[in-house]
Order: C-alpha cells, then structure tokens, then sequence
C-alpha cells in the first residue's frame, strides 16, 4: 500500500500507534484523577498502579534496543 510493505507499516504502528495510545492513556489517567478529586497522593497511586503496564511496555523497548545494539 503506497509502497510500503506490510512489515513497515506493523513497524510504524507499533512505534507511533502505540505511542500515541499510551499518552492517551495518561491523559485519561489525569483526568480521571481530576475529576475524582483525588490530590498530589492520589494522583500519584493512580498514575503508579494504571501506569504501570505502561512502563513496563517501554523498559521492554529499551531493554530491546540496547541488547540489539550490544550484540552487533
């Protein structure tokens, strides 16, 4: 499709697609921490405990890109 192949298109999506959907994810993260009035602490265990899986999604891309990188 426009000339890309399929495994340049799954490349983008993974990379950007993905990354946009995380930043969403914390967008609503904060605003439901707003809107439930939950303060500094709170706000803090909800971005902790819901964002979790978030951080280990990356540290998983780092740990990949720089294992790739050693092993070349």
């Amino acid at each position: 499709m426009f000339g890309y192949t399929e495994a340049e298109i799954a490349q983008f999506g993974l990379t950007f697609g993905v990354g946009a959907f995380m930043l969403y994810m914390v967008f609503i993260i904060l605003q439901l921490a707003r809107e439930s009035k939950a303060g500094r602490f709170g706000t803090f265990v909800l971005l902790l405990g819901l964002g979790f899986g978030l951080v280990g999604f990356v540290a998983k891309g780092l740990i990949k890109y720089f294992l790739r990188g050693v092993g070349s």
